[in-house]
């Protein structure tokens, strides 16, 4: 009993078979998608580390430089503009981190002079005079 090839049952014909990537439908058949837009974060505008720097560290007036950048970069961010705010908030970041460097070589030198120096004065008074 041979049977006919249009008699054969339905899933033989209709055969799925997976795509690319896809676990089951026909190759190119479309899929729904969803699209997410998740924001990115904000870039941090360093505003209250340009204050500090403005009011301790103003060494070549960076501190204040500091901060007019850090107040642009965060005028960039409530319009709208994050590549300008990314770019002066970086901007900012720079002039911080010279500010701060310059900050403590500055308080280095000075701890080291007063170290120092009084032990240099006494050594040589003690030299002449002992």
């Amino acid at each position: 009993m041979t049977m006919n090839p249009a008699m054969q049952p339905m899933e033989t014909n209709l055969m799925l078979v997976p795509s690319e990537g896809f676990p089951r439908g026909p190759p190119g058949a479309p899929y729904p998608s969803t699209v997410v837009d998740i924001p990115a974060e904000p870039p941090k505008d360093h505003f209250i580390w340009s204050i500090i720097c403005f009011s301790y560290s103003n060494i070549f007036c960076l501190g204040l430089a500091a901060l007019i950048f850090s107040v642009k970069a965060r005028d960039r961010k409530m319009m709208g503009d994050m590549n300008g705010a990314q770019h002066y908030a970086s901007t900012a970041r720079c002039l911080n981190i010279v500010s701060t460097v310059l900050l403590a070589v500055f308080f280095l030198i000075v701890l080291i002079t007063v170290i120092v120096v009084p032990v240099e004065i006494n050594k040589h008074h003690n030299h002449y005079y002992g």
